[in-house]
C-alpha cells in the first residue's frame, strides 16, 4: 500500500485578508493585524488592572473585617488600663496587639469637646448648656475607629448643644 500525500498549502497574511475583504474595499494586511494586536493589549491590559484592583479591595476588606472583630477587645483592654488593671504579662501582650493594630493602620478618633459630626459621631445622649456655641460631643463613651478612611466604628458621644 502506498500512502497517497496530500499537498500542503502554505497561506500567506495577504491571502487569508484578501479572503475576509469585502469586494471594493482595499485595507492594509500589516494595518489590520496591528490594530488587532493593539486592541487586544488593550483588552488585557485593562483587565490586568481591574483584578489588581480587585485584589486590593479584596485584602482591605479582609484586613477591616478582623480589626472589626478585633474593637470589643480593645475596649476591654482601655477599660483596663484606665482602672490599672494593666501589669505583668498582660501588659505586654496589650502593648503588642495596639502595636499590631496600628501598624496594619487602625486608627483610633474622637476626642471631648471635638465639634460635633453625624458622619463620624453617634450620639447616645444629649444636654444643652450656654458654655457652646456649636454642638460639641462633651463626653466619649465610646471611641471610633476608622481603617483606611473607613470607618469601622463611630464614636459614641454625649452632645452637648447651645440653648
Amino acid at each position: 500500500m502506498t500512502e497517497e500525500s496530500t499537498p500542503v498549502v502554505e497561506e500567506t497574511v495577504e491571502d487569508v485578508v484578501t479572503e475576509v475583504e469585502a469586494p471594493g474595499q482595499e485595507t492594509d494586511p500589516v494595518a489590520s493585524l496591528t490594530a488587532d494586536l493593539q486592541r487586544l493589549q488593550a483588552e488585557y491590559s485593562n483587565y490586568r488592572k481591574r483584578v489588581e484592583r480587585d485584589r486590593a479591595v479584596s485584602h482591605e476588606l479582609a484586613i477591616s473585617a478582623v480589626l472589626t472583630e478585633l474593637l470589643a477587645t480593645l475596649d476591654d483592654i482601655d477599660r483596663a488600663s484606665e482602672h490599672g488593671e494593666l501589669s505583668g504579662g498582660f501588659k505586654a501582650v496589650a502593648d503588642q496587639l495596639a502595636s499590631l493594630t496600628n501598624r496594619f493602620g487602625l486608627e483610633k478618633y474622637g476626642t471631648a469637646g471635638d465639634e460635633f459630626d453625624p458622619q463620624i459621631h453617634e450620639a447616645l445622649l444629649h444636654e444643652n448648656s450656654t458654655d457652646v456655641s456649636v454642638a460639641t460631643a462633651s463626653k466619649i463613651l465610646q471611641p471610633g475607629y476608622k481603617y483606611k478612611e473607613r470607618i469601622l466604628r463611630p464614636a459614641r458621644v454625649a452632645v452637648t448643644e447651645p440653648e
